[in-house]
């Protein structure tokens, strides 16, 4: 039994991630199957691939050589099929899509859900994490494509601006600082703070719009560190204190009047969501579908979007 598509795939994804356990994660196979198609592609080569030290693995000089001929093979399959389907007129595959938590709750389902309907035969993966994760998934080639919000500065990821995205303060029906219109900012110095965790998007943006203030992020009466929008809605509406989150989510919260919205006087909470993917890697024709279809629901331009040719 020889260097097999499916084999070569999973023989990817272990050396990859020098892990047996996320490689069965990234594929959806159990690990006994990924032990199993590792031992019979060792046995066809007649050496170890990998060499097993207690709870870790490495790959061995063999190992090393056949993981650079498999990129080259499967980038070869890639654009086979990319072209086979341009020729055929059909739009189909997997998208595996990373996606920030507001953006992965409040924005992303109804793209998808247009997308749906025109690309009936494009099957969307998406996982909801906070920006520094997804970039690392579009790092390990565990993602095709990431939207996420704030600042990204990464050499190997190209980042296109999608829309502009209003931060707001948040606080429950019966705060005091509610006799504001517009919170001046030194009134939430002694105020418990409800924030998202190190490594969110909309907690790097706050921590950046702060730093010039007199109440830098820093300074601030830190009560809780919650990992979506939603905890920390949650928090508020509890009495907990206020917290900062984007105002697109915050749709049925206003209209039932659990949570009341203020800004802070003279300042714009203004970030950036962006769409994220690696500068030279090949894009089947989904995803380029995708990125132009989504670009419309952003108000951009297709062309500012950077194709695969590009």
């Amino acid at each position: 039994m020889g260097f097999s598509d499916n084999r070569l795939r999973v023989f990817h994804a272990v050396a990859k991630h020098l892990s047996f356990t996320r490689a069965a994660e990234e594929l959806d196979l159990t690990q006994p199957a990924i032990t199993f198609q590792i031992r019979q592609l060792e046995d066809h080569f007649d050496t170890r691939l990998f060499d097993r030290h207690h709870n870790r693995i490495t790959l061995t000089d063999a190992g090393k050589v056949a993981l650079d001929y498999a990129e080259r093979i499967l980038e070869l399959y890639h654009e086979t099929e990319k072209s086979v389907h341009e020729m055929t007129g059909v739009t189909r595959g997997l998208i595996k899509l990373g996606a920030s938590t507001t953006i992965g709750e409040y924005l992303l389902p109804t793209i998808l859900s247009g997308y749906h309907e025109r690309y009936p035969d494009v099957k969307v993966r998406m996982t909801v994490h906070n920006t520094s994760q997804v970039v690392r998934k579009l790092e390990d080639a565990t993602i095709d494509l990431g939207m996420v919000e704030g600042p990204v500065v990464n050499n190997n990821l190209m980042v296109t601006r999608c829309k502009e995205d209003e931060l707001v303060v948040i606080l429950p029906p019966r705060s005091p600082l509610l006799q504001w219109q517009e919170i001046p900012l030194e009134q939430l110095a002694g105020v418990p703070f409800v924030s998202r965790e190190e490594g969110s998007g909309t907690r790097a943006v706050v921590e950046a719009i702060l730093a010039a203030t007199k109440l830098p992020y820093g300074r601030l009466n830190l009560a809780l560190e919650l990992g979506s929008t939603e905890a920390v809605k949650v928090a508020v509406e509890g009495g907990v204190g206020f917290g900062i989150v984007s105002l697109t989510a915050l749709n049925k919260e206003l209209r039932l009047g659990t949570l009341v919205m203020r800004r802070i006087q003279g300042m714009h909470l203004m970030r950036q969501l962006n769409f994220i993917y690696p500068k030279q890697k090949f894009r089947s024709k989904a995803v380029e579908a995708f990125l132009h279809f989504a670009s419309h629901h952003c108000g951009i331009a297709p062309e500012e979007i950077q194709t695969a040719s590009s």
